[in-house]
């Protein structure tokens, strides 16, 4: 794959189109501190943590569903900018991608990014043994 190329993801179940993630660097020779960069640094504010936890709990929601659920939740009262700007660090990390239906816009986590990351720690311990 090259950098900074969009990345197919495999589509749910429950839909017929494809989803397109975010640019992801992570595996990327050369590249790869700068994708994993971009993970720590989304997943370093709880927001975000929190956004992906309702993703976890009930995936492809709305932008006004995902504030409904923070605001109720985790009595979040961050405006519908300001969590569209959290969902965009996301999609720019490849955690989240996003597809569009006519006028509404679905979110879905992607974990892969983290498999990948988390991949490089897990492998060299198989290696050392």
């Amino acid at each position: 794959m090259q950098p900074g190329t969009l990345t197919p993801l495999s589509c749910h179940a429950s839909h017929d189109l494809p989803i397109l993630g975010g640019v992801s660097d992570v595996g990327t020779p050369g590249r790869d501190d700068a994708g994993a960069g971009d993970i720590f640094k989304a997943l370093a504010d709880p927001t975000r943590r929190k956004i992906l936890d309702e993703l976890v709990e009930r995936d492809g929601q709305t932008l006004f569903e995902i504030c409904s659920r923070l605001a109720m939740k985790y009595q979040i009262g961050s405006s519908r900018q300001a969590i569209s700007q959290h969902l965009e660090v996301l999609v720019g990390a490849d955690l989240v991608a996003s597809r569009r239906a006519g006028r509404y816009k679905f979110h879905y986590i992607n974990i892969e990014p983290l498999e990948r990351l988390t991949d490089r720690w897990r492998n060299r311990g198989a290696k050392e043994s």
